[in-house]
């Protein structure tokens, strides 16, 4: 981690085609790349929902990533994210997909 580069933490919410079309896995895939931790579940309303842990800038690549491109298949309409703060020390092991 670069020095004064604290840890985040930000929840997310993604809304469009993201059930039925990998969105979960290839979520896990690319914070497991950027080295991040978490969380990823479908809702009942149609939307796949979360939260990501780890330095800054990596944080910031996996948003811009639900933004604009998430799985081959999925269609993003939008994403939200919200509860974003800066941490101390990492509240996850891993990056789950939970069910």
């Amino acid at each position: 981690m670069a020095d004064g580069e604290g840890l985040l933490s930000v929840d997310y919410e993604v809304y469009g085609k993201v059930q039925g079309v990998f969105f979960r896995k290839h979520t896990q895939g690319e914070a497991k790349r950027l080295g991040l931790v978490g969380w990823v579940r479908n809702t009942s309303h149609g939307t796949v929902q979360g939260q990501i842990q780890g330095p800054t800038a990596r944080v910031q690549e996996l948003q811009e990533w639900l933004r604009k491109i998430g799985s081959p298949q999925s269609r993003i309409s939008r994403a939200e994210f919200s509860n974003e703060k800066k941490i101390e020390a990492l509240e996850h092991k891993e990056f789950q997909i939970l069910k």
